[in-house]
């Protein structure tokens, strides 16, 4: 199954006819998908430091939240897993919750520098750390200050790139630096010339 086959809901097919968009994305809907991660997904999903998931709660509200971590704690173990360690946070417990209830997920992945969107539906399962220590080492980011409470794995139902309309390019404080690394040092460069022929 991709992800129009379960994003593209009987009540979603009757407001693409009423709009005039069915026929094309009838096209997409039944045109070959992979089903598994290519390289393109593995290297942005490997290269993400946060990304958004929606879970279901028992009252059958939706529950949006924001994880992140250093870039790379998101784990791809093979063409159709991801997994990484769920770190302690306010203790609310309302994505795990929500997850021993209903298994459906979905996940949005940001690039903002690149304008890119990768959205994935998944299954999660909720795995102990010491049911799994092999899983665990993985999964551990190395060299991050964090206390690890369990794990979180995602099976890959389908995914989906957005196109970039309304992504605002946004920047990491590191990305800033590294973009006006060389400006700076060429700057730093000047000034020195400029105290040696003053003779300073």
């Amino acid at each position: 199954m991709n992800y129009e086959q379960i994003a593209f809901t009987d009540a979603v097919k009757k407001l693409q006819e009423l709009h005039g968009s069915r026929a094309a994305y009838a096209r997409m809907e039944n045109g070959y998908h992979g089903e598994e991660l290519t390289a393109a997904e593995i290297n942005f999903i490997s290269s993400r430091d946060s990304f958004y998931m929606a879970s279901i709660s028992q009252t059958g509200y939706p529950y949006i939240q924001h994880r992140g971590g250093p870039k790379g704690f998101i784990k791809v173990l093979d063409e159709s897993t991801i997994g990484l360690v769920d770190f302690s946070g306010n203790r609310q417990y309302i994505s795990v919750g929500n997850a021993a209830d209903n298994a459906k997920v979905s996940l949005i992945l940001m690039d903002y520098p690149q304008r890119a969107r990768l959205k994935l539906f998944a299954d999660i399962k909720i795995v102990e750390i010491t049911e799994d220590p092999e899983l665990f080492q993985r999964l551990d980011p190395a060299d991050y200050k964090h206390k690890a409470e369990r794990m979180l794995l995602f099976s890959i139902k389908g995914f989906n790139w957005n196109c970039p309309q309304h992504i605002t390019p946004r920047y990491t404080l590191d990305e800033i630096e590294a973009a006006f690394a060389e400006r700076n040092g060429y700057v730093q460069s000047l000034e020195e010339e400029i105290r040696r022929l003053k003779g300073t």
